[in-house]
């Protein structure tokens, strides 16, 4: 159209929200009694309130949700938690604001907006798979005793893993590893420990910076509290370092070792690199380094098939505490283990990423050579975070290591 008024606009806006189906029924069935309350809506809720620039269209929407939880308008709920589901909006957005409503609308206004939207995703076909809460299944969560406190996720039952995150992200970049390690997906059932490292997620951030002896010590502690060693530990990036140190350290807790997208060293280059980027966020917080951490961990076409997988990444991100991460950068900085790799007696399995800009398979070969008969696997299509983006490959790799 050459020329558009209010209405025109709000109805633009109406579609992209609620879809063309539900708009062209509501303007169609318009009739003398409630045409003018529909021009009404159409010109001042969806122009003037979902035109305004202030909040994009799924922060509104999960507010709409959140609302009509609160008074209990499920006809407008399902209307508007439809919507949303088709168009897009990440599933976990949606999950987190009916966990919000149930703290400010109650229980039973959850428990009735929950319902209405497994339904919906059942109808969909997006309704996620079974995460029983019985004994044996449930994760369980806690913190050591010992301090600084270590945030602790354990499940399953048999031989005992410990997974070790990568800097910047905490114990929930193994959820889908650690439940199929747990089932027996990869073989055998397994009893999996994973944990927050100090200054990230749920564990204590004491004043840095960190060493990585520090790391270290953490986990000989973690491993020793549980009183399940020696482990099996699989560590990517940082949780990696700290699986060389402890199987150099504390060879007695660790039985196998897989290091996935790691260095044992970094060239002086590097460490200016980090310096620079400790000062960044020192100055400037998360947000000054939370996309080029994302673009590093997660290639151009990850990033471009799973936008869900990759804000969730980039969010975990900025959650960051700023003084822990930098402090741990700290850490990861200064790793320095390649002249004791020698000393590692356990089976080790060391694994890259073609694309892995940060710890290139030159650096994991680098470890290889240097560790008594460790195997070397570099996958094709990962760069750093390879666990999340190849699973298929990642978990062959450790399955076939496992039953070894």
């Amino acid at each position: 159209m050459d020329r558009e008024d209010d209405f025109d606009r709000g109805v633009k806006n109406r579609r992209a929200v609620l879809g063309d189906s539900w708009v062209d029924k509501s303007l169609g069935n318009a009739n003398a009694f409630n045409a003018d309350f529909q021009a009404l809506i159409t010109r001042y809720a969806w122009n003037d309130i979902w035109g305004r620039p202030g909040l994009d269209h799924t922060t509104r929407r999960l507010l709409v949700l959140g609302m009509t939880m609160g008074l209990a308008r499920w006809e407008e709920f399902e209307l508007h938690c439809g919507a949303a589901i088709r168009s897009g909006v990440p599933l976990e957005k949606i999950q987190e604001t009916l966990m919000q409503g149930a703290i400010y609308c109650g229980v039973p206004a959850a428990n009735t907006a929950f319902k209405i939207t497994t339904d919906l995703l059942r109808e969909h076909g997006l309704l996620p798979g079974p995460r029983p809460l019985t004994d044996g299944v449930r994760v369980v969560t806690h913190h050591t005793f010992s301090t600084p406190q270590l945030k602790v996720a354990l499940q399953g039952s048999g031989t005992p893993v410990v997974l070790g995150h990568a800097l910047g992200l905490d114990l929930g970049m193994w959820d889908g590893l650690a439940e199929r390690l747990a089932a027996g997906t990869l073989g055998a059932p397994r009893e999996v420990l994973r944990y927050d490292q100090r200054g990230h997620g749920g564990s204590a951030a004491p004043a840095g910076p960190y060493s990585m002896d520090d790391l270290v010590d953490d986990a000989a502690r973690l491993v020793r509290e549980w009183g399940r060693g020696p482990v099996t530990w699989i560590g990517l990036s940082m949780g990696a370092m700290v699986g060389q140190g402890l199987a150099i350290r504390h060879p007695e807790l660790v039985s196998k070792l897989v290091l996935a997208n790691t260095t044992s060293i970094y060239p002086e280059a590097a460490k200016a690199g980090w310096a620079q980027r400790i000062a960044t966020v020192d100055s400037q917080g998360m947000a000054a380094v939370a996309e080029m951490v994302v673009e590093r961990y997660l290639h151009a076409d990850f990033r471009a098939a799973e936008p869900a997988a990759t804000q969730a990444i980039r969010s975990r991100i900025l959650r960051n505490d700023p003084a822990g991460y930098a402090a741990s950068c700290a850490a990861v900085a200064g790793v320095d283990w390649q002249d004791r790799l020698g000393e590692i007696g356990c089976p080790t399995l060391v694994i890259s990423g073609a694309g892995d800009a940060g710890a290139p398979p030159a650096m994991g070969e680098a470890i290889a050579s240097r560790i008594p008969g460790a195997r070397m696997a570099i996958i094709e299509n990962a760069s750093h975070l390879s666990v999340l983006e190849t699973p298929a490959e990642f978990d062959a790799l450790l399955k076939a290591f496992l039953a070894a």
